[in-house]
């Protein structure tokens, strides 16, 4: 199993919208994709920023690659989110699953 960390960043005032997006139509829709298992979506507020950072799991490598595409590290941020965010990481990373309680 594959696990994808990404992290991204965004106003105060903006965090309850950017939450409600994700959870109303871009988790839904990455849920969907084959061979995803599983999304975690962590949050933490920081001073000026609140910190969001979603973790994907995926059967494998090819699963991440048929669903993010041939760039697969590239970051997914569809323009909707661009413009709740402040800032974000541009490149996802991935990490195999060694142990899942």
């Amino acid at each position: 199993m594959i696990a994808r960390m990404w992290h991204g960043w965004t106003a105060p005032e903006n965090a309850d919208a950017y939450e409600a997006l994700l959870r109303a139509q871009i988790l839904p829709g990455i849920r969907k994709a084959a061979g995803c298992q599983g999304i975690h979506l962590l949050r933490r507020g920081r001073g000026a920023e609140v910190e969001f950072v979603t973790l994907l799991l995926f059967d494998s490598l090819d699963a991440v690659k048929a669903w993010a595409g041939e760039h697969y590290e590239t970051a997914v941020v569809p323009p909707e989110a661009r413009k709740l965010l402040k800032r974000f990481r541009e490149r996802s990373r991935h990490y195999d699953v060694a142990l899942q309680l």
